[in-house]
């Protein structure tokens, strides 16, 4: 029989974990016998995570144990066992199975429990909590049967349960009772440009609304409505509540100890309760006179702070810091430090860009000196930069207000690893130092996978994952180490190199690619990159069941998914060249579906406000009539814009339309790392402004000028002159070359203009690749742009003609040809638009239609 005292645990969840692991590897385990209890019938599972588990991930994939635990002989996991009673004066605990187990130190680790509000309904069939792994099981089995779905509460966890219904089809909802989405972690300019990014997703958005009831079908019957204060209401057929959390702190009130004012078992910094064999970490613990953390982070300090004490050394928990970095449905979301300004003297400065749904904020001291705190929506990318910046008081720059500038300004947040000091805390989920990391590096670990073993770095939340790759990647410079440019952790080659092994190999799927070359199962970096591949090489239906899931939502669809989920249809129209017959069916066609029509900057006409059902059938009108595909969804060739040359133009010295309309036939449907445009002008005029395309061709009197890499965007660039008077045939086999050459050695979503900015050689070595063929692949190149042209179809051709691939688009497995209701519209300019919340009341609405093309 074992001498060593007895540890218990109750509560087997990520911190419960993190102190197992911990308890090991301080060497506490050797002192103790450990018993941990978890009452689910898993064991420890990634709840930061959870929503992946409706994105194919599974319960194995999510899974928190470890060989070192399960086989370590002083640890004991007892899973589907709940602790129901202890008696601190024998210092025992009572199971759901009856069993009475002796401690000589107990644990507390049972985290938190939904709060669901007493609102009249909330009981029955159709209301859920967002919380484990079953939850989410019974939700996925509910949906099945329903078409509308609402979540109360839009905080964290709320507008990812919002994703989950949305990712199962439903039409979604978020109710929020504060004026703003996220209340805690960003203000109202933020959570004003957050919701119009919801909205754009198709999610309805509903703040400062307080609900009154959860109606229902009869007495307990199914779901139909909620009701607000306000008297306003909405349809529903399930309600998932995601209202904040309370800690799960029944076992310690009924055992006697202190309780904190909002709940929590009290601790002092050493996490001990008011029993001294007790302590209590996580969502559990109420700590610093009550407080309660929310995050994984701060329980993970606790758990490695714990596991310190009861190995006989110092462990203290003096507080955390709760910014988080994360991504909603696709939008990126971070908050830090003082982002309220609640520093005596703080200044703020703020910039927003509404229409490309991004909002920066920071907070600076009186001095402009220090950076407090800030808040980004829509871009996140300078969080890790910002938020060390605050941890180790870095000196701000002269112009705080660079800090959050757009790029095209001068802006931007420019953190070299060498500023920080060695002890700066990388990753607060793991408590990991750049030191640590540096250490790690020198030690033989040359990539963030590496890393993530050797220190857990980037395992939990992953927002430090991007400067920790600067610093892998500073450490190994400086010891004149290649650095690794890997895609993602997945693949071990770069974008480029991974388009050599699929070229190479002939490999035509995403499993082959990634069975025979790379490991895991793909991520949202490497599976839209490989998709863009596979089409550029092989020029296959993106939407053949090997390709349909690498796919971005709007190439899912083949049109663009616009703000208020409704999707564009955007027809093909070679050089802006159009028939009077061409005009009046796209005019018939937006007419029958009631569709917003705009000539674009691109010359074309596009159409928006068609429903996913609607697309098979207006796309059925438009290619009988002649059209084809845009590709206005895809990171693919859009179009070659034209003026009207020397058909009309008395300046115009050759045929720039007939040009445009070749090259863009030509193209057309070229998936590429990025959107391509190109242009055509018929004399120096420039009317088609060519110089500020991809691929620029203007017209002189011996032929044409061939400029490339161009670009609009965030950081307009003008296009260089790689040739000049070149004839027709010329120009051709030129851009053929170029454009490939492009294609295989880009970055993934990298456009033109960046990629030449980073050419060795500049524009140089380019003309001596494409005019001079200084690498031998001219020939090659040539070829797989013959290959391209030759197995040109248009996607939407091929997809209306086969039933079953016009079976995807329907927007409710158990609704099909039903409309949205959600959807509402007024009327502008002679046109209707999407209608703002408060022009819901006296909206138009669609109709449903049935799915299917007419006879």
């Amino acid at each position: 029989m074992s001498q060593k005292p007895t540890l218990l645990v109750v509560g087997n969840g990520m911190v419960s974990q993190r102190l197992l692991e911990s308890l090991i590897e301080t060497g506490a385990a050797e002192a103790w016998d450990v018993i941990a209890f978890g009452e689910e019938r898993r064991p420890a599972y990634d709840r930061v995570h959870l929503s992946a588990y409706f994105e194919g991930r599974t319960a194995e994939d999510l899974s928190l144990t470890s060989d070192v635990v399960d086989d370590h002989p002083a640890v004991t996991t007892r899973i589907g066992e709940r602790v129901t009673a202890i008696d601190r004066a024998a210092r025992t605990v009572t199971t759901s199975t009856g069993a009475v187990l002796g401690y000589d130190h107990l644990v507390l680790a049972t985290g938190s429990y939904p709060f669901v509000p007493p609102i009249p309904g909330n009981e029955g069939p159709g209301c859920f909590v967002y919380r484990t792994l079953d939850d989410l099981d019974a939700i996925r089995s509910y949906a099945a049967d329903c078409a509308t779905g609402v979540v109360i509460g839009g905080g964290l966890l709320g507008l990812e349960a919002a994703n989950a219904l949305r990712s199962l089809g439903l039409r979604t909802h978020v109710v929020e009772f504060a004026p703003r989405l996220m209340p805690v972690q960003v203000d109202d300019a933020g959570g004003a440009v957050l919701a119009e990014e919801m909205s754009k997703l198709g999610i309805g958005v509903h703040t400062s609304k307080a609900t009154t009831e959860i109606c229902r079908a009869g007495d307990g019957g199914r779901i139909e409505r909620l009701t607000f204060a306000d008297d306003t209401e909405l349809a529903a057929d399930m309600v998932v509540f995601s209202a904040g959390i309370r800690a799960r702190d029944e076992l310690a009130r009924d055992a006697g100890l202190d309780i904190g004012p909002r709940g929590g078992v009290l601790v002092d910094e050493e996490l001990t309760s008011s029993d001294p064999a007790i302590s209590a970490i996580g969502e559990v613990a109420a700590c610093n006179g009550g407080m309660i953390y929310g995050l994984v982070a701060p329980g993970y300090d606790m758990a490695r702070a714990l596991a310190a004490r009861l190995a006989g050394g110092e462990g203290v928990f003096a507080g955390a810091e709760m910014s988080t970095k994360l991504k909603l449905l696709g939008v990126d979301v971070a908050s830090f430090g003082d982002a309220h300004a609640t520093t005596e003297g703080a200044r703020v400065l703020a910039w927003s860009d509404a229409v490309a749904g991004v909002y920066k904020k920071v907070v600076v001291d009186g001095r402009a000196k220090k950076l407090l705190g800030g808040i980004l929506v829509g871009d996140a990318s300078d969080y890790g930069a910002l938020h060390q910046m605050m941890l180790n008081g870095l000196k701000l720059p002269d112009d705080p207000s660079s800090l959050i500038a757009p790029a095209s300004e001068g802006g931007g947040v420019a953190l070299t690893p060498d500023q920080l000091p060695a002890d700066a805390t990388i990753c607060s989920c793991n408590n990991v130092s750049k030191g640590a990391i540096c250490d790690a590096v020198a030690d033989g670990a040359h990539t963030v996978s590496a890393i993530k073993s050797g220190t857990r770095a980037g395992t939990s939340c992953g927002s430090c994952v991007p400067l920790c790759k600067t610093i892998i990647d500073a450490e190994l410079e400086a010891a004149g180490i290649e650095v690794d440019h890997s895609i993602c952790e997945h693949f071990r080659f770069t974008r480029q190199e991974l388009f050599d092994v699929v070229r190479v190999n002939r490999v035509a799927t995403f499993d082959e690619l990634i069975d025979g070359w790379g490991t895991g199962r793909g991520c949202e970096i490497c599976r839209p990159a490989v998709a863009s591949m596979l089409a550029s090489l092989w020029n296959e239906y993106v939407l053949d069941d090997p390709h349909a899931g690498l796919q971005d939502t709007n190439d899912r669809a083949l049109a663009n998914l616009q703000k208020d989920g409704t999707y564009s249809v955007v027809p093909r129209v070679p050089g802006g060249e159009i028939t009077p017959d061409k005009l009046i069916v796209l005019g018939e066609v937006a007419k029958e579906f009631d569709l917003y029509t705009k000539i674009t900057g691109g010359q074309r006409i596009d159409l928006f406000g068609a429903r996913l059902e609607q697309l098979p059938e207006i796309w059925g009108r438009l290619v009988d009539a002649g059209f084809e595909s845009g590709h206005a969804y895809g990171k693919a060739m859009r179009t070659v814009k034209s003026c009207v040359g020397d058909t009309w133009c008395r300046y115009g010295v050759q045929d720039s339309v007939q040009l445009a309309i070749d090259l863009e036939l030509r193209y057309r449907g070229l998936r590429s790392p990025h959107k391509l445009k190109l242009a055509v002008s018929g004399c120096a005029r420039e009317c088609a402004e060519a110089q500020g395309k991809d691929i620029g061709v203007i017209a002189t009197e011996k032929g044409w000028n061939l400029y490339v890499c161009g670009n609009g965007g965030m950081r307009p660039q003008h296009a260089v002159l790689l040739a000049e008077d070149l004839d027709r045939d010329t120009l051709i086999r030129y851009i053929d070359r170029f454009t490939m050459y492009y294609v295989r050695t880009a970055d993934r979503l990298e456009r033109t203009a960046p990629w030449f900015n980073r050419l060795e050689g500049g524009l140089d070595y380019l003309r001596r690749v494409v005019i001079d063929d200084a690498l031998g692949i001219c020939d090659e190149l040539e070829a797989a742009m013959a290959h391209h042209v030759e197995t040109y179809r248009c996607e939407w051709k091929v997809t209306i003609e086969d039933p079953e691939k016009v079976a995807r688009f329907t927007p409710f497995v158990n609704a099909p040809g039903q409309g949205d209701p959600s959807l509402a519209y007024v009327r502008e300019r002679g046109q209707r638009r999407p209608a703002r919340p408060d022009e819901h009341e006296h909206a138009e609405r669609p109709v449903p239609v049935t799915i299917g093309r007419k006879p």
